[in-house]
């Protein structure tokens, strides 16, 4: 079965205000003064566990491009109940760390409320501040990152190709960013559109081979206009990193059970794109013309409008998009063993809402207190 692993990117912000906080170095040096503690208690024979989490947590988290992000990453995992449990432990671990250095976490996409983003330190940051002035400056979101595990380059490049289609309706699941900067977007995941700003971010055509797919990557690193290979920002992409496909098109999910969710449905697009390359069925050949439309009509209507349906890229409502997208993955989630968990979790998200639907409706019950919606999400960012 294949291994899937999530990278969470949470906002910091003040436990009154809830104005952004750049505490990212504080609450990582706290994770490693923890850790250490831990490692010096097992030294001396302690033999509790008490600090295993802590101990953890120095791996675990990561310093983001501003100072008032961290990221997380689980292991990689082949149960997607024990997915969703590390999800939860990392993030009451970094609720935790966050609170002894003063200030919160939340799972919010962008900020509701104004900020100065804090671009963080080291020589990469320097560099993609120069080169990309307030686009830089301006990246202050948050997204969720799914990698899924592949046999070789060839199998991920087929994969890359034939899920293609697909990852729009990942973006309309998981939207989380109605605001930004205290205004009303208008958007569903306005950080989708933020995150399009960089040079190599978006869809991709068709690579059909390895070769063609590092050729253009080479030849895109060779332009001076990136830094390296890591900042290849393809809507998915082969991790530079560790043997997987790693879709990048998700919002930061406000409740802790959707990241589960949206990995369950990337390893099932995974797996069926890899089943039908072994069976010689082409990819689909829509243009990124198009792909760009899907994902900005994603970006826009979330689960609340229409959806540029994958196999016609013609408008069609959200929840027929849903069944086609669950349709098409469904044989591979039942292998798995995620089919009812995934049929349960988006019966939920299209009665209850996402992120974005919750942030909207907070909202407007408060007559427009922002500094509300991000106390709500401190709140729900825990489950």
């Amino acid at each position: 079965m294949r291994t899937v692993g999530v990278e969470e990117e949470l906002l910091l912000v003040d436990p009154d205000s809830g104005d952004p906080r750049a505490m990212s170095a504080a609450v990582l040096a706290r994770a490693a003064r923890a850790a250490g503690d831990q490692e010096e208690n097992g030294a001396e024979g302690n033999g509790s566990d008490s600090g295993e989490a802590a101990g953890d947590a120095d791996d675990v988290f990561e310093k983001e491009l501003h100072e008032q992000m961290l990221e997380f990453a689980t292991q990689p995992q082949s149960s997607m109940a024990e997915l969703a449990a590390e999800i939860v432990r990392c993030r009451a671990e970094a609720s935790r760390l966050a609170r002894e250095t003063g200030c919160e976490v939340a799972a919010l996409a962008s900020s509701p409320l104004p900020v100065q983003p804090s671009v963080g330190m080291g020589r990469r940051y320097r560099w993609m501040e120069e080169q990309y002035g307030i686009a830089t400056r301006e990246q202050m979101v948050c997204g969720c990152h799914v990698h899924v595990s592949v046999d070789s380059d060839e199998e991920g490049v087929a994969v890359v190709d034939r899920i293609r289609p697909w990852l729009s309706v990942l973006t309309a699941l998981s939207a989380n960013s109605p605001f930004w900067q205290g205004k009303e977007t208008g958007y569903q995941s306005y950080r989708s559109r933020v995150w399009q700003r960089w040079p190599s971010a978006g869809p991709t055509e068709l690579f059909g081979t390895p070769e063609r797919y590092h050729r253009r990557v080479a030849d895109m690193v060779a332009t001076g206009t990136i830094l390296d290979d890591g900042m290849i920002y393809f809507d998915a992409r082969l991790s530079p990193r560790y043997p997987t496909v790693e879709v990048r098109v998700s919002d930061v999910c406000l409740e802790p059970g959707t990241p589960v969710l949206i990995a369950a449905l990337v390893r099932g697009l995974v797996e069926t794109a890899a089943r039908e390359w072994r069976a010689g069925r082409e990819p689909v050949d829509h243009s990124v013309s198009l792909l760009r439309l899907a994902g900005w009509q994603a970006a826009r209507s979330g689960l609340t409008g229409e959806l540029l349906h994958p196999a016609t890229m013609r408008r069609a409502p959200v929840k027929t998009v849903v069944r086609a997208l669950l349709d098409h993955v469904g044989e591979a989630l039942s292998d798995h063993g995620d089919l009812d968990r995934v049929e349960s979790s988006c019966a939920e998200l299209l009665a209850h809402g996402n992120g974005s639907q919750v942030q909207r409706e907070v909202w407007e019950h408060t007559g427009g207190n922002l500094r509300e919606v991000v106390a709500e999400c401190v709140r729900r960012t825990q489950g």
